[in-house]
């Protein structure tokens, strides 16, 4: 996939206002459009400055676009780090009227197919209602968070128009209670704590989108836990009790003997604790010791002899 410039589409500096993007726009798209141009490439590059003006005509996707950085040249491979978005506070947002299935593959990695905040509901902005627009953000956690519930201090960033026309952060720090039981991809509701209402009207609400901080024991689909847990090839075959960490606390497991690599044991209600309890799966994993001494070599010869083996026969070698 590749980096795409939309400042550099537009023939702008980063440093330039909200109304010198809409002006550029203008221009382009003018210059562009299919019905009207005579340029051999019009309708692509009417595509690409439509793309672009849908970032960087809202401040919000523009602040978010930003914080990538422009350390990235057009054209070149790009892949979103993790996370990127992660502790923005985004409201809906209008689009164009271009076709936003027609946006690059860079877009939808960045905004998703259809414009940016779809995962949260996709809401389009409400021009003239007197309650405030809820808004959403996404922030991580840890997992172990999930087993026991928590409570957490946040810090959220969210965009507003500078006196000089552009984007500005600001920052806003909110105590969040993590519910026992919350799996990736649900979300907090916090009551008013969205966008102040117009006139006295009523604020909007938050809503926070969860994701699990990489762990470095366990992965999860929904609420399902797996872990994989390194043995010895002598612990496979001849059977061992082994102690295993959980999430909810460490447990004696019985490996049965002959286990093959990658057989998976289940401990049924160990997974994330949601109403209905998911389940927690040990994948066994053999590692394999080296042979570094004489005595070590000699086993493994001794153990080649032991055995009428070939685990290459299945493909007729």
């Amino acid at each position: 996939m590749e980096y795409k410039d939309y400042y550099k589409i537009l023939g702008l500096e980063r440093s330039v206002d909200q109304a010198e993007i809409k002006r550029a726009y203008r221009k382009l798209a003018r210059k562009y459009h299919p019905d009207v141009s005579s340029e051999k490439d019009a309708e692509e590059r009417f595509k690409e400055v439509n793309e672009a003006y849908e970032v960087l005509k809202d401040p919000e996707k523009r602040t978010a676009y930003d914080q990538l950085g422009s350390g990235f040249q057009s054209g070149q491979d790009f892949r979103p780090p993790p996370n990127w978005d992660q502790g923005f506070e985004f409201h809906g947002g209008g689009y164009t009227d271009t076709d936003s299935e027609a946006f690059s593959d860079f877009f939808e990695s960045l905004f998703g197919r259809g414009g940016f905040n779809q995962g949260y509901g996709g809401r389009q902005r409400r021009q003239y209602s007197a309650q405030g627009e809820n808004t959403y953000a996404r922030i991580a956690i840890d997992l172990e968070d999930s087993y026991r519930g928590s409570s957490r201090q946040i810090t959220l960033k969210h965009t507003v128009l500078g006196a000089d026309g552009r984007p500005q952060l600001q920052e806003r720090t909110l105590n969040v209670k993590i519910p026992k039981g919350i799996t990736e991809g649900q979300q907090i509701r916090l009551a008013g704590q969205g966008e102040a209402g117009i006139g006295g009207g009523k604020a909007g609400d938050l809503y926070l989108e969860i994701t699990f901080n990489p762990h470095r024991l366990y992965h999860t689909e929904g609420t399902t836990v797996y872990l994989d847990l390194p043995l010895a090839p002598w612990e496979m075959a001849l059977g061992a009790k082994v102690q295993v960490p959980t999430p909810s606390g460490s447990l004696k497991v019985t490996i049965p003997a002959n286990s093959d690599n990658g057989k998976k044991l289940r401990l049924k209600g160990r997974g994330i604790p949601a109403k209905q309890p998911g389940d927690m799966y040990i994948v066994l994993q053999t590692v394999t010791p080296k042979a570094t001494t004489d005595t070590q070599r000699e086993a493994y010869r001794q153990l080649s002899e032991a055995f009428d083996f070939n685990p290459r026969q299945s493909m007729g070698s």
